[in-house]
């Protein structure tokens, strides 16, 4: 079966009418679909108003036990149900997970090496056998940053990450394609100016963009979860502004495109 799978960032979901008109046209959207939210924005703040402060590295938040409390309620709570109250007013059959329900995403703690990233899971299996057939019966799956270890413990986990291992896995009988929806044109020289947009990007450039501080904070474990998940089998990695979705799902130009090959920025 031909699949998307799209990724949305917590700076839409922060914005309740940019996240309503991202939810219709992700209902427009043919075919079948998965649906990967953050949220860290909002964690961020409900976590700020019960005096626990976010803390990141690299774009990554440190997740300590009361953080993972927080994370949890607002991720897999508040956040989750409304976008699938939401879809379902828009006539789809949405359910939200994380993953431990039906053990659809089973992660393990990161180790220790440089930095304690604390409650903190990297993707190890993902449940494709029970993902098939959610999507065989016509359920659209709505999943937060939540996982578990399968010894009891919830992880925190990077949404980007969780899309790029759902569309890997599931690429490996399917033909899939994933989508990173957020605030920005996508990857831009300026990231001020959406008319710096590079329309599309390989391993060299992303490189050569990183050297120069162009690419920086949270759009490099984006770019890496991308490029990985094109590696891996993933037929066309696209990011961009979520409002562009539906014409990047029609091949039409917008965002930036995740390319193998090889060519010069310039």
């Amino acid at each position: 079966m031909n699949i998307s799978i799209v990724k949305i960032g917590g700076n839409v979901i922060d914005d309740p009418q940019k996240l309503d008109e991202f939810l219709l046209l992700f209902s427009r959207l043919e075919g079948k679909k998965i649906l990967v939210h953050g949220g860290g924005v909002m964690a961020s703040k409900f976590g700020s108003s019960l005096g626990i402060e976010p803390k990141m590295v690299d774009g990554r938040r440190i997740t300590d036990a009361d953080t993972l409390d927080v994370v949890t309620m607002v991720y897999a709570g508040l956040i989750n149900k409304k976008i699938v109250a939401k879809l379902q007013q828009f006539e789809q059959n949405a359910m939200g997970f994380t993953g431990a329900d039906g053990n659809l995403i089973r992660s393990a703690k990161r180790p220790v090496k440089d930095i304690d990233y604390g409650f903190v899971g990297d993707v190890k299996e993902i449940n494709t056998e029970l993902m098939e057939v959610l999507l065989e019966k016509d359920v659209v799956p709505v999943f937060s940053a939540i996982t578990h270890d399968r010894k009891g413990n919830l992880l925190n986990t990077n949404a980007d990450t969780i899309a790029s291992e759902i569309a890997t896995s599931m690429s490996v009988k399917h033909t899939v394609r994933l989508y990173f929806c957020f605030n920005k044109a996508g990857v831009l020289i300026d990231e001020n100016n959406d008319d710096s947009l590079v329309p599309k990007i390989n391993e060299d450039i992303y490189d050569e963009l990183k050297r120069d501080n162009v690419i920086h904070s949270g759009m490099i474990p984006k770019l890496d979860n991308a490029f990985s998940a094109l590696h891996k089998g993933v037929s066309n990695v696209w990011l961009g502004k979520a409002e562009n979705l539906i014409l990047a799902s029609k091949g039409k130009k917008s965002g930036t495109n995740i390319e193998r090959h090889r060519y010069d920025l310039y």
